[in-house]
């Protein structure tokens, strides 16, 4: 009898250690630290963060660094400069109660977002011209579920007349973490797309649709990414066989996270 008792303490003190370990690595907190892009030719870009605390102070990258700027807590200014400190471009986050209502970069564009009580964001996307004047080139609205964002509809407001344009993009997640989920004031970036989702995504649609006349014309195409994880669920490898690169091609990405 002595000995039973004595197992089942055991077993006891087995099973919380495993639980509380468990315990331990899901609620593991790590910040980005580099990022390593490799596209199929062999061309690499690296990406050094820089942080004070949890707040994001820098991203020095091959070709360009950004730096950032907090008010709050939250992000308010993003400078984008070459590696000359040349300044590229400055873009400007308003918050009205924590959420964001508009994205300002200097004679490039300006959003503007409203929080909606479905919880749906709508946005309008305007390009400045001379003096700042607004040119409306597209609306939609943005579709967020369980902290990840999962859907962005555009409706193209520069189209020809009769020509009615659409573009949306869907994302579909895992149960992983999103690298950048922990730098402090990110998730509030809307214009950041799936970055400011609570899990990585693993499939993003982009299906565009023209109607011209009530004729409805369409395509879709689909990318899809393939992550390896470390032991706290943290991705250390994405790789995209087809993927949108910066330069506007489609092409093989392979993406090293580093914390």
């Amino acid at each position: 009898m002595k000995n039973k008792k004595l197992f089942r303490l055991f077993f006891f003190v087995l099973v919380l250690t495993v639980v509380s370990c468990t315990n331990d690595a899901d609620n593991s907190f790590k910040l980005l630290q580099k990022v390593i892009e490799t596209t199929a030719r062999g061309n690499t870009q690296t990406y050094v963060y820089a942080y004070n605390g949890s707040q994001i102070v820098s991203i020095d990258g091959t070709q360009e660094r950004t730096d950032f700027t907090y008010t709050d807590g939250l992000i308010s200014k993003m400078m984008n400069l070459n590696k000359t400190n040349q300044l590229l471009e400055t873009i400007e986050y308003s918050y009205l109660k924590g959420k964001l209502v508009s994205v300002f970069s200097k004679g490039n564009y300006k959003i503007k977002y409203t929080h909606n009580a479905d919880k749906t964001v709508s946005f309008e996307k305007f390009t400045l011209g001379s003096g700042n004047v607004e040119v409306k080139d597209y609306h939609g609205t943005l579709l967020l579920s369980n902290g990840n964002l999962i859907k962005e509809e555009r409706i193209y407001d520069n189209s020809l007349a009769g020509v009615e344009s659409k573009y949306s993009i869907s994302f579909d997640y895992d149960a992983k973490k999103n690298p950048f989920f922990n730098i402090v004031g990110f998730k509030e970036l809307l214009n950041q797309n799936e970055k400011i989702s609570i899990n990585n995504n693993v499939i993003s649609t982009v299906i565009t649709s023209t109607t011209i006349n009530s004729q409805i014309t369409s395509s879709a195409t689909t990318y899809k990414n393939a992550f390896t994880y470390d032991l706290e669920n943290y991705p250390k490898e994405r790789v995209s066989e087809s993927t949108p690169l910066a330069n506007g091609f489609v092409g093989y990405l392979k993406v090293e996270y580093f914390y």
